[in-house]
């Protein structure tokens, strides 16, 4: 591994544990300015705070989280974008490059791919040019792999995400985000069948904590390698102590019942 690469790794992955926390923060470029990131900078502070090894967001945005205080985080730019107001929302194109991306000061960079669309064949393509760029420039790829698509009756299958997971994989990325199959016993299919590390997307706000909670330590029982959760932190109702929570289980080997006190 070219040593730029591994340097930045080791900004958004715990030494130690070598596991990683992410927040996304991307959420404003599909779904609009939703609850937790009206101020950018405030969030990417309460995570820092409570944790984080890394936040997520657009290129456009990266000024505006950009604090110039408080605790150091890493920082991703995702290169993908699509809006829910599409009606081809499935299609994610490439809105940066790594080139861009490198002049923003990040550590790392994303794409993402829905695996069984109708445009899968131009996003496959799209992560294998990406991928060429980052080994090129020493950057690290997380290629968020998704099963959705017709053919696609459940997102969540593990036959579907281990498919998707290893797509990700052959097509040169570093770290695979993807779906939580519903227990650690299905989910060690999907890191069995992948190369490099796997982590956990947070989805849809839960109805609570201890769902949160419990899907994280379930995670890592199975493998993962991490997690990478945007709406289940920044809109809890203490986003410091909800961080900490989940980066105690992460980096601390806290069960799900003991991090929930620390909320």
């Amino acid at each position: 591994m070219k040593i730029g690469k591994k340097i930045r790794k080791e900004r958004i992955i715990n030494r130690n544990s070598k596991k990683t926390m992410i927040v996304p923060m991307d959420h404003g470029i599909s779904s609009g300015p939703i609850k937790g990131l009206e101020n950018l900078a405030e969030t990417v502070e309460k995570v820092a705070e409570g944790g984080a090894n890394a936040v997520l967001m657009q290129k456009g945005m990266t000024k505006h989280g950009h604090r110039g205080y408080g605790k150091d985080i890493g920082l991703i730019a995702h290169l993908s974008a699509s809006t829910s107001l599409s009606p081809k929302q499935n299609y994610k194109v490439q809105v940066c490059t790594v080139e861009e991306a490198i002049k923003y000061g990040v550590d790392g960079v994303s794409v993402h791919v829905n695996v069984g669309s109708d445009t899968e064949e131009k996003q496959l393509e799209k992560l294998g040019k990406v991928s060429n760029k980052c080994d090129q420039w020493g950057m690290p790829l997380i290629a968020m792999m998704y099963p959705r698509g017709e053919k696609i009756k459940d997102e969540y299958k593990a036959e579907h995400v281990k498919h998707a997971a290893r797509a990700g994989a052959e097509l040169g990325a570093d770290i695979i985000k993807t779906n939580y199959t519903g227990s650690p016993e299905t989910f060690k299919e999907v890191v069995e069948g992948c190369p490099i590390p796997v982590i956990v997307a947070g989805g849809p706000k839960m109805e609570n904590e201890n769902q949160v909670l419990e899907m994280v330590e379930e995670a890592i029982i199975g493998g993962a390698s991490g997690v990478a959760i945007g709406r289940n932190v920044f809109q809890s109702q203490d986003v410091v102590a909800m961080t900490d929570a989940i980066s105690s289980i992460l980096h601390q080997n806290m069960t799900a019942k003991e991090a929930k006190k620390l909320i």
